[in-house]
C-alpha cells in the first residue's frame, strides 16, 4: 500500500477522501480572511460532494474544539518551561495568537478529519479525470 492511498495522507493533503486526488479547497485561499472558509462544491476528479447534506459539518465543531484544546495544553505547557510563572495575562495573549493564527489550519483539518470518518478511499474513484 502506497502512502498516497492512506487516509492519512488524504488528512494532511486535505485531498478529496475518496479518491485522494481532488483538493477540497481552492487553492491560494488559505489566509484570505474572507476565503479561507470556501469549500469546492465537489471533487474534481471523482464528483464527491464535499457537503453531503446541510449541517453536515455541525460534528466537525466538536473535533475542532479538540484541536484547540490540544493547543491550550501546548500552550501552557510551553509557558510553564519558558517561564517562570505563568500569568493569565500571559496564558490570554499567547492563546489569542496561536488560536487566530491557525484558525485557517484548524477549521480545514477539522473538516478534513470529518469527513474522511464517513467517505472511505475508493481505489477507482476519479481515475478516469485526473
Amino acid at each position: 500500500m502506497r502512502f498516497k492511498d492512506s487516509t492519512l495522507f488524504s488528512m494532511l493533503a486535505i485531498r478529496c477522501p475518496r479518491c485522494h486526488e481532488g483538493k477540497m479547497f481552492p487553492a491560494g485561499t488559505l489566509y484570505h480572511p474572507a476565503k479561507f472558509m470556501v469549500m469546492n462544491k465537489t471533487c474534481a476528479c471523482c464528483s464527491q460532494p464535499f457537503e453531503p447534506e446541510p449541517g453536515y459539518y455541525f460534528g466537525a465543531m466538536f473535533v475542532s474544539y479538540a484541536i484547540n484544546t490540544a493547543f491550550f495544553v501546548a500552550v501552557w505547557v510551553a509557558l510553564s518551561v519558558l517561564t517562570k510563572e505563568v500569568t493569565t495575562a500571559q496564558m490570554i495573549a499567547v492563546l489569542l495568537i496561536v488560536v487566530f493564527g491557525l484558525l485557517p489550519i484548524t477549521f480545514r483539518l477539522s473538516r478534513v478529519l470529518w469527513i474522511n470518518i464517513f467517505v472511505h478511499y475508493d481505489l477507482t474513484a476519479g481515475k478516469q479525470k485526473c
